[in-house]
């Protein structure tokens, strides 16, 4: 009998190992990103092990970090169930109730995780913590508070370092950071992640060239970390953003070291998605579509190859095929996952098909729906109106005027945007010459939407010259504008926004007073401020018919209202 009970407890041994070690290859897996072959091992984990509470909860991580809270939900829900180690599902179903925004539930599913730890247990602090970095709406305060909890557990707890440096990362402490993960590796030397997140803070202080070392130290030690190849990917599209004059050479790299990535963690769906996510933020479109194409053979009914598909088929302008795509993933995917980009691709395809190659509307109601599309986009973020700048300028040149101040007019509301001077002073012109070019009477100028129009046309004018006070044509269009205006104020606005570019120009010097353009802006200053001054200060009026004249000595309106002075 003892002799088969020692066997018993041999085979008991032998099976604990096991499971220790398959779920500690899965753990890896996680961490290597191949995310396929966590799942794998972890299935099968738990049709050998349905008791051990670890198993679900790996799992439902994986999901998470595939964003399928609902499958992570059902793996958690299983997991609180089993015997051993079942608390730890707790904290992923807190996890979810923080995305959902529920911290009050949030917390009491954490409280329920550790309620009945003993002294030397940490690991259930670790995991909160996690759970508050990752999490959509992360506290990375309050992972930092857990993850001390951890360590203060277990002082050479390399793993509660590594995350304590995320979530100080996240916090902007980076000087902590860096020294967390330095702990972290120097405790333990296999966390290729700690030393590779040292080259992530190099990367975001924009130390290029010093990050990409960082992160071939890092392939030394081991080739085959995934990871580090995206981290590579990302640094050369950053770095290919502030050097343009090798953005070719830079997004070359930058694809080849994520196609290494790939390579190194699967071809599934989830990391195609990866992959066509960066496709997007590369703008290979063509490359794009391909990777669509073929997730749609994986997977014909997932929302998010329909966005895809989509924004490719748009940047090929195919707008039929990317209205399709679009309307598709609308209407399928989960209304919390549409983006403000969303609707603005969707928006762009509409206008591609609704603008005739000759520059008219050939489609106006597919015209109509892609501003209401571009409305949607700015209700989701108001900062994405930014890119709305060479929408506008497309409508602009294509003579589209009062089409092109809706675009513009969003644009100026983009928080922070780097081209809201730009996209003022397109606006101010858009009304501008729709005013003057289209509408024909004065009876039209005059309607209450007309006024409103240059009313916005004025104030996005004071805004260019709040921002550049030497940008003469919006001094003088601001003045032009204002004679459209109604009323005595309007006029006064007029007469002043003709002296300053008045002003500007002579300041300028000779060599700008000299140019074509600028002769004409002046006689038109001088001669309406000269018109102005008519009854009310001859003396002044007859000055600054009398610069007209100069500049334009043919003029017969100058020499007429010069003659009616005199008199």
């Amino acid at each position: 009998m003892k002799k088969i009970k020692f066997i018993s407890l041999s085979l008991l041994f032998f099976g604990t190992a096991v499971f220790a070690q398959d779920l500690e290859q899965a753990k890896k897996a996680i961490d290597a990103e191949q995310y396929q072959k966590a799942k794998t091992i972890l299935k099968s984990l738990i049709a050998s092990s349905p008791d051990k509470g670890k198993n679900y909860f790996h799992l439902g991580e994986v999901y998470l970090a595939l964003d399928n809270a609902d499958s992570a939900k059902i793996y958690f829900d299983k997991g609180i169930v089993a015997k051993d180690n079942g608390n730890f599902n707790y904290i992923g179903l807190g996890e979810i109730s923080l995305d959902n925004g529920n911290t009050t539930e949030a917390e009491a599913n954490f409280n329920k995780a550790i309620a009945n730890l003993k002294k030397k247990d940490a690991e259930e602090f670790l995991y909160i913590g996690k759970a508050y970095i990752n999490s959509e709406k992360h506290d990375y305060k309050k992972a930092i508070t857990s993850l001390k909890k951890a360590i203060a557990v277990d002082a050479k707890y390399a793993q509660a370092f590594l995350s304590l440096g995320d979530a100080q990362f996240g916090d902007a402490d980076v000087n902590s950071a860096y020294s967390s993960y330095r702990t972290a590796y120097d405790l333990d030397n296999s966390l290729l992640r700690a030393k590779m997140q040292l080259g992530v803070i190099t990367k975001n202080a924009k130390a290029f060239p010093e990050a990409i070392l960082a992160f071939n130290e890092v392939i030394k030690l081991n080739a085959n970390y995934g990871p580090v190849y995206r981290e590579l990917a990302e640094t050369y599209y950053f770095w290919s953003t502030s050097d343009t004059s090798k953005r070719a050479e830079y997004i070359k790299k930058a694809l080849e070291y994520y196609e290494k990535y790939m390579s190194l963690t699967d071809y599934s769906l989830d990391s195609r998605m990866r992959h066509a996510d960066f496709l997007i933020l590369a703008k290979d479109y063509e490359a794009l579509q391909k990777e669509a194409q073929a997730m749609q053979q994986l997977d014909k009914v997932n929302p998010r190859i329909f966005r895809y598909l989509g924004y490719a088929a748009y940047e090929n302008k195919n707008y039929d095929e990317s209205i399709k795509a679009l309307n598709d993933f609308l209407a399928k995917v989960d209304p919390k996952r549409i983006s403000a980009r969303d609707y603005l691709f969707l928006a762009k395809a509409k206008l591609g098909k609704a603008i005739s190659a000759e520059g008219t509307i050939a489609d106006k109601a597919q015209f109509d729906s892609a501003m209401i599309d571009l409305t949607k986009a700015t209700e989701i973020d108001p900062a994405i109106g930014s890119e709305f700048s060479d929408l506008g300028v497309s409508l602009y040149k294509q003579k589209l005027y009062i089409e092109s101040t809706k675009v513009f007019e969003a644009a100026t509301k983009a928080p922070n945007s780097k081209n809201a001077l730009l996209d003022n002073f397109y606006l101010g012109n858009a009304v501008l010459f729709y005013v003057a070019n289209d509408l024909k009477t004065d009876a039209e100028r005059n309607k209450p939407e007309v006024q409103e129009l240059l009313k916005k046309a004025d104030a996005a004018y004071a805004a260019v010259v709040a921002g550049s006070p030497t940008t003469q044509d919006a001094h003088l269009n601001r003045a032009k504008i204002n004679r459209f205006i109604v009323g005595p104020e309007a006029k006064e606005a007029a007469v002043a926004a003709y002296q300053k570019y008045i002003e500007v120009v002579h300041a300028k010097g000779e060599a700008e007073l000299a140019k074509d353009n600028v002769k004409s802006g002046l006689i038109g200053a001088y001669s309406y401020i000269g018109s102005h001054y008519a009854i009310s200060d001859k003396a002044k009026a007859k000055e600054y018919f009398e610069k007209a004249l100069v500049l334009d000595p043919t003029s017969q309106y100058i020499k007429e209202s010069l003659d009616v002075l005199k008199k």
